[in-house]
């Protein structure tokens, strides 16, 4: 059989989760697979998710499928990269692998007639790109013939943070083939991790699946159908909020949460594994950043405003202030502008632990960044006290804030770079750098950026309840609500 598919290739993308184990940097309001933070790539993981399948052949636009939060961040970092999507499946609500698969499955099947799938997580990192594209299209007869076809990374130590598989015959390596699966084995413990090492039958599970439509959605009707049936009628009664798709809330609160390899992978006789053997991480943790990045001859890497004297396999990551590290082996330090991450390397994995801690103990730097992303740019908080409260705004180029009024605090904006037009009530001003203007409280006002360069204001507000919860809006470019 040709190795090639006229099938078109749909790639759904799954960018949930919150990836706390590379906190401070990733937190619930921006998770990891947003971040840059990839030391051979100028892309986020998510960008590069995608761009790594562009020499797939017949690949398309992908499905997304990310929660509510992170809809304008989505669309953002494709479009930074000239990708329009076929479709942003937004979820209400985090229900696993199954319910997202069954989901983009269904949409996928709207765009063509029967295509062929392509499931990814959004925040792995793989270096050996033709390979990896050589090893994906080598699935693709299997998936013709009504496989579904899964890939295993070749592991290259016993990790006992990852899922493996395991085939029924030891696997080829250099001639990957695929073999049928025997079973799914949840994060074992170091003993038979490093019983699995040495034998050429376990694979680390990587959760990238190629199928038909058509046989992934039999599949599910045939194990979990509820799980389609509920998604069927997500679909169908969703709607359309600019460039994303709203599925029905109501319906996918009862969906039952449950991951795709439970629910089909693990039931089902069309399942097999393809070796990929490559340079894989799932970057779960900074010690996997650490490994992954460019060193110095004492095993350092070293990111931003940092001096160091007489250390040795550390990480050190500044993102604002100076870190001077003295005489220290195998230490990750991570500082933001709100938090300082201090761990030994071999524990790294434990900051998810701690990252639950400060939840508990309502820390909000456990879940929400000093700087926060809003689809026309960001503002970052800088000071605040009784009554008042401080911030940096970046509009984007062309972007405008939606049209709004406050009931519990006035804002003063003084313009640092730009050239902002504020509308207060029905009168509109033009303000150049170091030029001010005062909103009352209780005052419709409108802040944009005519210009093709972004523009920064400081804004201080006071008053006696300074929440975000405390907007009216009356217009807005991206259709949200109070």
């Amino acid at each position: 059989m040709d190795l090639f598919t006229e099938k078109k290739i749909i790639p759904i993308l799954m960018c949930g989760g919150s990836g706390s184990r590379l906190w401070p940097l990733s937190r619930k309001s921006l998770p990891k697979q947003f971040l840059k933070c990839n030391p051979s790539s100028p892309f986020s993981f998510l960008q590069d998710t995608y761009l790594r399948l562009k020499k797939i052949r017949n690949i398309q636009e992908p499905i997304l499928i990310c929660n509510d939060d992170h809809r304008f961040i989505t669309a953002e970092q494709m479009r930074e990269i000239d990708v329009n999507p076929k479709s942003i499946i937004l979820e209400p609500y985090a229900r696993n692998t199954a319910p997202a698969i069954a989901l983009g499955s269904i949409q996928a099947n709207t765009f063509e007639e029967d295509p062929m799938i392509l499931v990814l997580p959004a925040d792995h990192s793989i270096e050996n790109i033709d390979k990896f594209t050589k090893t994906i299209e080598s699935g693709i007869k299997y998936a013709e013939e009504g496989k579904i076809v899964t890939y295993g990374i070749t592991p290259k130590s016993p990790e006992t943070g990852f899922g493996y598989i395991e085939a029924e015959l030891n696997l080829d390596y250099e001639d990957p083939k695929g073999i049928k699966i025997n079973s799914f084995i949840e994060k074992p413990n170091k003993d038979k991790a490093e019983k699995f090492i040495n034998n050429r039958r376990y694979l680390w599970n990587s959760g990238i699946f190629l199928m038909k439509a058509k046989i992934v959605i039999e599949q599910f009707a045939l194990f979990v159908p509820e799980v389609l049936s509920i998604c069927n009628s997500c679909i169908q009664k969703s709607s359309k909020d600019l460039e994303f798709l709203r599925i029905d809330k109501n319906n996918f609160h009862n969906c039952p949460e449950v991951s795709f390899d439970i629910a089909i992978m693990e039931k089902t006789d069309l399942g097999i594994v393809i070796p990929l053997d490559i340079e894989w991480s799932d970057v779960g943790s900074w010690d996997s950043i650490w490994n992954i990045s460019k060193k110095d001859n004492s095993g350092n890497s070293i990111v931003g405003n940092v001096l160091s004297d007489s250390i040795k396999n550390c990480y050190l990551r500044s993102e604002n202030k100076l870190i001077v590290g003295i005489d220290i082996e195998n230490i990750i330090v991570v500082e933001t502008s709100d938090a300082v991450l201090i761990v030994k390397k071999d524990s790294s994995q434990k900051v998810k632990n701690i990252v639950e801690k400060m939840k508990n103990n309502n820390f909000m730097e456990a879940t929400q960044h000093k700087k926060v992303f809003r689809p026309w740019g960001s503002y970052i908080s800088i000071a605040d006290g009784n009554g008042w409260q401080v911030k940096t705004i970046t509009v984007k180029p062309r972007a405008s804030l939606s049209l709004q009024k406050h009931n519990f605090r006035t804002e003063h904006w003084v313009v640092v770079s730009g050239e902002a037009l504020v509308e207060i009530e029905k009168n509109k001003k033009i303000l150049s750098v170091n030029q001010s203007i005062y909103i009352p409280m209780g005052y419709k006002h409108r802040l944009s950026n005519l210009k093709d360069e972004p523009l920064t204001i400081i804004e201080v507000q006071s008053g006696t309840y300074l929440g975000e919860d405390d907007i009216i809006r009356f217009e807005d470019d991206y259709g949200r609500k109070n």
